[in-house]
């Protein structure tokens, strides 16, 4: 009987929890960007706060301030001018819905008069007048989104950062898993968000610069807009910087300056395109080998779910679905050759469901 009461209590207290979380999460929703940017420099930067205190003595308090206004001047404040630059490049862009139906006409004339079929007809263009405002809109949001939750990342911060003790062995505590599952969740978690928010940065400052120095080159008008959009297009699966660089090119081929136009697509291909490629690969070998199809499906849930922060936490939730399907298998399935692990920082051997037990 006590033995019976007492699960009956634990299923109700666990089933209590649940529905507080579920409605806190719910209410909080639009500040969860706060709530994970402040997770993501927790991970980035706790070292940083155990050195200070246990290496150096600083007191807890002051070792956390010094952080979070180091964070705050080197992280916080260009990321979030990085947004008011995006937002004041897009929204000094004209955009005028009957111009842009004319040129895109015009294009598809030209098309068809060469090659003999139409790319848009006025009614797969409708979509243009309602695709300006509904940018606008966003963009307006966005940034005010980012302003908000960027303060709430630095409050958190310095909480977190403060009781980092406390809050490591507070979760590792409440984790249902064996101790060495325990380990493997945190180092894999670790390692996605680090190469995700030093990946992601490294990869659209480059690609911003080899773009601004190309479109420079060539005599782009307005290179630097079209620089800062190929840095915000790299986080977009698959065609990414594309977006930018493949329009450009078209536009000086429809244009009649062939030379250019094919000068300007071959340098969006292989030189800013290359680089994506290959910093991608450097990367993934020094940080986390994250599987393409995790990054490409976590990214596009990831935006939808949580705004900017989602680019590293979409990511994060599926490798922790393909963990916990991994730990299951390895922990209860008999016979089974899972092995609880996602990325490798060797070789390149990331194989999501399907790692193999190395061969004793």
């Amino acid at each position: 009987m006590p033995n019976g009461k007492s699960r009956y209590h634990r299923v109700v207290l666990v089933g209590l929890i649940l529905l507080l979380t579920v409605v806190i999460f719910k209410e909080l929703q639009p500040y969860l960007g706060g709530f994970f940017g402040a997770f993501t420099l927790f991970i980035l930067l706790k070292g940083v706060m155990v050195k200070l205190v246990e290496k150096y003595h600083w007191k807890k308090g002051l070792s956390a301030s010094v952080i979070v206004l180091g964070t705050t001047l080197f992280i916080l404040i260009p990321l979030t001018g990085f947004g008011f630059l995006v937002a004041d490049t897009i929204s000094g862009i004209s955009i005028d819905p009957v111009q842009i139906m004319k040129t895109m006409r015009e294009f598809s004339d030209s098309v068809e008069e060469r090659f003999g079929f139409t790319l848009f007809t006025p009614e797969n263009l409708a979509f243009v007048p309602r695709a300006g405002s509904s940018i606008m809109q966003t963009l307006v949001s966005g940034v005010s989104s980012m302003v908000i939750n960027g303060i709430i990342a630095i409050f958190l911060l310095y909480f977190m950062l403060v009781s980092y003790k406390s809050l490591e062995e507070t979760t590792i505590e409440i984790l249902p898993f064996s101790q060495e599952n325990k380990h493997i969740l945190t180092e894999e978690t670790k390692s996605i968000i680090q190469a995700n928010a030093i990946g992601i940065p490294v990869v659209a400052i480059t690609q911003g610069i080899l773009a601004y120095i190309g479109y420079l080159s060539f005599g782009v008008s307005n290179p630097l807009v079209y620089a800062v959009l190929v840095a915000c297009t790299t986080i977009i699966p698959v065609v990414g910087t594309g977006l930018v660089w493949v329009p450009i090119g078209i536009s000086a081929l429809a244009q009649g300056d062939i030379m250019r136009g094919i000068l300007l697509l071959g340098y969006g291909l292989l030189i800013i395109g290359g680089s994506d490629a290959i910093l991608r690969f450097v990367l993934q070998k020094r940080l986390a080998n994250i599987h393409p199809l995790i990054t490409f499906f976590g990214v596009i849930m990831g935006l939808a779910m949580f705004g900017f922060w989602g680019i590293i936490f979409g990511p994060l939730l599926i490798s922790l679905l393909l963990l916990f399907l991994n730990m299951y298998r390895h922990d209860f399935i008999p016979g089974s050759t899972a092995q609880p692990h996602i990325t490798t920082k060797e070789g390149g051997k990331a194989g999501i469901l399907f790692r193999k037990k190395q061969a004793k």
